[in-house]
């Protein structure tokens, strides 16, 4: 099995602090997304990329490996995935595949993780496959604000398009991104016709920057468990 998760957990969060080990239903943040990847049964390997000695401490806890520490320069607020990424093949044994999955990413479901992994294995001219979802509205019609305070469209010649004849937009989930190790460190593009979308339903999906995020993660999370979708 040729296949390794990195997961990318650095110390410092500025509007959610700690977040990668604040607690989310009873467990630290970043147990979650190392449960998901181990259960999944895809990886011989489940690293974590920290510069944090708790950050460390709590992933060997919870099963995943920390073979090295992450350098301070690649832990700053500027530091890309890509780069965090790279650094952590350039430490590791060779592996074919390499997905990177997100340390917030609480309704991460095993599933998308295999299907990312198959969509991959099948199209050999394709360097990655990550999570997205479908805009609830068309991003066409989005509204911004001027200087003065006032709504402006923001694609002023798709005003007066009818939703329905306006194509379909998706956006980055921030769950997951499988790329073949060898793309990861060439530096190929992600955002670019060499990707493959894994769709996710909306109702999955969460990013967490904020404590409003963190709201509606716990929020959805206590629904899906209710429902049997989460554990």
């Amino acid at each position: 099995m040729s296949h390794v998760a990195i997961i990318p957990a650095r110390g410092a969060s500025k509007r959610i602090p700690r977040k990668n080990l604040k607690p989310f239903d009873g467990v630290p943040m970043i147990a979650r997304s190392i449960r998901t990847a181990l259960e999944s049964g895809l990886f011989a390997q489940v690293v974590v990329s920290t510069d944090d000695e708790e950050v460390a401490q709590v992933a060997r806890e919870h099963g995943a490996q920390v073979p090295f520490l992450r350098p301070a320069a690649l832990a700053d607020d500027f530091t890309g995935t890509a780069a965090v990424i790279v650094h952590a093949l350039q430490q590791l044994p060779a592996f074919e595949y390499a997905c990177c999955i997100y340390a917030t990413a609480p309704l991460l479901q095993a599933t998308y993780l295999r299907q990312g992994l198959e969509l991959l294995e099948q199209h050999p001219d394709k360097s990655y496959a990550f999570s997205v979802c479908n805009f609830g509205f068309p991003v066409q019609r989005a509204l911004t604000l001027d200087g003065q305070g006032a709504l402006s469209a923001l694609y002023p010649e798709f005003r007066n398009t009818r939703s329905q004849d306006l194509p379909e937009a998706f956006q980055d989930a921030g769950q997951f991104y499988w790329g073949r190790s060898k793309a990861w460190l060439r530096g190929e593009v992600l955002y670019s016709p060499a990707s493959l979308p894994v769709i996710l339903p909306r109702h999955l999906v969460q990013d967490i920057d904020t404590v409003e995020d963190w709201k509606r993660a716990e929020y959805l999370y206590a629904a899906l468990k209710a429902g049997g979708e989460c554990q």
